[in-house]
C-alpha cells in the first residue's frame, strides 16, 4: 500500500514539474510587435502612461506622436507581457484618453529584445 502511494506521490511530482517546465518554455518566448493607436491619444499623457505600464509589465521598445493624431510604437517582450500590452493599448490606455482602435503589425517571435529599456520619443 505505502509503495503504491508513494509511486503515486512521484508520479504526480514528475508530471506537474513536466508541466512546469512546458509552461516556464512557452512563458519565455518572447515578441516583438508595431502598434498604432488612433482616438484621442494626444495631449493626455498616453505616451508616458504607456511607458510606464510596459515597464512595470517587463517590456520594452518605444512610443511616440505621430502628425496623424495617433501614438505609434514598437513593444517586445515575453507572449504574456505582450498579450498584457495589446489588450491595454486597445482599451485601457491612460485615464484621460480614448482609444477608438489599436492596429497591430509586424509581429514576430524574437531571440531576445533589441532595446534596454522603454522610451518616448
Amino acid at each position: 500500500m505505502a509503495y503504491v502511494f508513494i509511486c503515486t506521490v512521484i508520479g504526480v511530482i514528475f508530471i506537474a514539474i513536466f508541466l512546469g517546465i512546458r509552461t516556464t518554455m512557452s512563458d519565455a518566448r518572447k515578441i516583438s510587435v508595431d502598434f498604432e493607436v488612433h482616438g484621442s491619444v494626444q495631449g493626455v499623457f498616453f505616451r508616458d502612461y504607456t511607458r510606464r505600464t510596459s515597464t512595470q509589465n517587463g517590456c520594452v521598445g518605444w512610443v511616440k506622436n505621430t502628425n496623424q493624431d495617433t501614438v505609434v510604437g514598437q513593444i517586445q517582450g515575453p507572449k504574456k507581457n505582450i498579450d498584457f500590452m495589446k489588450h491595454w493599448l486597445s482599451s485601457v490606455g491612460s485615464p484621460m484618453s480614448t482609444i477608438k482602435r489599436c492596429d497591430f503589425s509586424n509581429e514576430k517571435t524574437i531571440e531576445d529584445v533589441s532595446y534596454k529599456n522603454f522610451t518616448v520619443r
